[in-house]
């Protein structure tokens, strides 16, 4: 089973996730809602404040299946059945769940729940809540984001959910334990649209509940009714807005900010002498140029045309991007959108293992030029009357992806392509990805469920997961609009074994069309510098001490951290 035999430690998300998504450099301003102890200072004894990368307005919205939803509703406020750590090699931990169960053909999975759990609100949690929960997804296409089947979700009795399949689900079996959250039925029984609602007062069982919201900061406060006796020990946690990365770096070294993962040029140079501030790096997520690929649910633009695409990977210098904007710190990708290092296993062709260092003009123009796009008096090529122009969009204030688009745009220029770099507030281009009115976009890939490839390869390539322009992909979707019936089939194979052989196979017929496809262009695997003040509180995660992924922004971990930081007296 997956749990029990991933290949080595994951890497996940957005936004991911969000999931899983790597936020580099956002924030609000401390200033303007004067922190959590005020503009003048950090915050208050038993509280701290964390910027996990909001910039721009503060929009509530606490569902749990909603992809704008804030980060901390996975995790802190809802929590999965068991607790996968991807910073490590290490069992999963135990959360809603205690146990569980397949049977010989991998199409029933029987659950046995936490006793003693409440929810927020006082009522008790029983297996009847979890079985309402996996039926809901089943039964709501709009929050069913990675096309889970169930002929059946039932509780047999107070501790005992069992779910039933139409087909052997192996493969599902870290994202359904790790990776849904577990919601209550005398909630949520009630609530009309499932997809759509902010959700605004959270019923959840984590160790934190909503106290407060404005558009520029929220405040969660100590669940008193939390399971885990003694935990946690901060009282407050209040999450903050901030505007660009001088402002991230100023609220840090000013101390109005005890966490935060941001990408903060002359990082070593910025901490010298502050002995209260410390960073650990955490690579993981290969950041990749998204692109609405698929002319026939509705992308427009040349990035539509695959020869396109392919020219954009050659023309890279993907060294020089390092240095220029990841400050040195990143690591080399895969063109199969896996891990060099994690997943070499799992790669079938030793020529897919990495991404190249250089940029290959030569190959990136021969492509072109058979694809019969012309070279104009300009340098920019054009075809059939349309310009090799294109939009590509990050958030401002992510002050590394701004700096890789300028760098990019001038090595695709150098083989006829114009990239037009556009900088949006975090909810306008999260909804672009989301419903595919975009042409390009700078994100990163990976922290799926598990290390499995299933867990990158089926949300975010698979036609289930994906729609038409306009429509929502859903959370961690196929946001680069992708089908293709070979991978289709080769992921369905895939997710009917736990014989990891048989996956392998798989998994080569799914990396040998993406390789060629390429609708997320992978550049590399960008840093995780995650930043931290240790005036206020102590236990945060160490390279030493990895157990918990540190990023502030990453969902499910922050519950943990949040309940293993203690205040400083």
């Amino acid at each position: 089973m997956l749990f029990a035999s991933r290949p080595s430690r994951r890497a996940a998300l957005a936004l991911a996730a969000a999931a899983t998504t790597a936020l580099t450099v956002t924030s609000c301003s401390a200033g303007a809602s004067g922190g959590a102890g005020g503009a003048g200072g950090g915050a208050a004894k038993g509280s701290i404040t964390v910027f996990n990368g909001n910039t721009g307005t503060i929009t509530e919205n606490f569902n749990p299946f909603s992809p704008g939803l804030l980060q901390p509703t996975l995790g802190v406020i809802y929590q999965p059945l068991y607790y996968i750590n991807l910073a490590r090699e290490s069992e999963p931990t135990p959360m809603l769940a205690t146990g569980y169960a397949w049977n010989e053909d991998g199409t029933q999975l029987t659950i046995t729940t936490r006793q003693g759990v409440t929810w927020s609100d006082d009522e008790p949690f029983t297996a009847e809540d979890v079985a309402f929960t996996f039926d809901l997804i089943a039964k709501t296409p709009e929050i069913n984001s990675t096309g889970l089947e169930l002929v059946s979700a039932e509780a047999t009795d107070d501790q005992t959910a069992v779910l039933t399949f139409p087909a052997p689900a192996y493969t599902e079996e870290a994202a359904l334990l790790g990776n849904t959250p577990i919601i209550p039925e005398h909630v949520w029984s009630t609530v009309s649209d499932p997809a759509t609602t902010t959700n605004p007062d959270p019923v959840g069982t984590g160790p934190f509940t909503v106290k407060s919201i404005d558009s520029q900061s929220y405040v969660l406060e100590k669940n008193p009714s939390y399971w885990e006796q003694g935990k946690p020990a901060i009282n407050e946690v209040r999450y903050i807005s901030l505007a660009t990365a001088d402002a991230a770096s100023a609220a840090l070294t000013a101390g109005q900010v005890d966490w935060m993962s941001a990408f903060l040029p002359g990082l070593e140079q910025l901490l010298e002498n502050q002995e209260d501030l410390s960073y650990v790096n955490t690579p993981a997520l290969t950041t990749s140029i998204f692109t609405c690929s698929n002319a026939g649910l509705g992308c427009e633009g040349p990035q539509t045309d695959v020869a396109v695409r392919q020219a954009m990977y050659y023309a890279l210098d993907r060294d020089q991007l390092n240095q220029l904007a990841g400050g040195g710190f990143a690591a080399t990708g895969s063109p199969t959108l896996l891990l060099p290092e994690r997943d070499a296993d799992w790669i079938a062709d030793p020529a897919h293992l990495e991404t190249p260092s250089g940029a290959d003009t030569a190959k990136a123009k021969q492509v072109l030029d058979a694809a019969g796009w012309v070279e104009g008096a300009d340098g920019i090529r054009t075809k059939d009357g349309q310009r090799l122009s294109m939009t590509v969009q990050t958030v401002t204030g992510w002050s590394d992806y701004i700096s890789l688009n300028d760098a990019m745009a001038q090595q695709m220029k150098a083989v006829g392509i114009e990239l037009k770099p556009v900088q949006l507030a975090y909810n306008e281009w999260n909804n672009n990805q989301v419903q595919g009115t975009y042409q390009l976009s700078l994100d990163s890939i990976g922290l799926g469920a598990s290390s499995n490839p299933y867990h990158t390869y089926q949300p975010r390539f698979t036609t289930v997961s994906t729609a038409q322009v306009g429509e929502s992909a859903g959370n961690n979707g196929n946001y680069a609009r992708y089908s293709n019936p070979v991978v289709d089939e080769a992921i369905a194979v895939a997710a009917t074994t736990e014989d990891e052989a048989v996956q392998k196979q798989q998994y080569a017929v799914v990396q040998q069309q993406i390789v060629n496809d390429l609708p997320y262009v992978p550049i590399y695997v960008n840093s995780t510098l995650t930043e931290f003040n240790n005036s206020r509180a102590t236990g945060w995660p160490t390279n030493d001490d990895r157990y918990a992924f540190a990023a502030s922004w990453k969902s499910w971990d922050n519950g943990v951290v949040l309940t293993t930081i203690e205040p400083v007296d």
